[in-house]
């Protein structure tokens, strides 16, 4: 895989650790206590660490039903909006129902990497 950081999505971010940790990165620049460009290196660190571990270590699958609702694609990333949604891992453990999901996703190759 590749090692620059930059090669790697930064959807994982928008989540509740990595907005942790951007906060967390903030909150050290406020105070001056690290540069703003090692801010930058710690979230590209963060992007790659992520796309690797659920790449390398996830190995649950599941299933989902649902009606779509809306599609789109756009700069080589799916959306889709789904209603109604029932998940069932394959081993059959557990199902989790929603009113509405959002899926988004991307190649697995970034489309500025050659």
């Amino acid at each position: 895989m590749a090692t620059n950081s930059t090669n790697f999505y930064d959807l994982y971010r928008h989540g509740s650790l990595g907005v942790t940790l951007t906060d967390a990165l903030d909150d050290l620049i406020s105070a001056e206590r690290i540069d703003p460009q090692l801010a930058i290196k710690v979230l590209g660190q963060f992007d790659r660490i992520v796309a690797e571990s659920l790449q390398e270590k996830v190995k649950a699958r599941l299933t989902f039903k649902g009606s779509l609702d809306t599609y789109r694609f756009c700069d080589e990333v799916w959306t889709f909006l789904i209603k109604n949604v029932t998940f069932k891992m394959d081993n059959g453990a557990s199902t989790v129902v929603a009113d509405k999901v959002k899926i988004v996703s991307c190649s697995a190759k970034r489309t500025d990497e050659k």
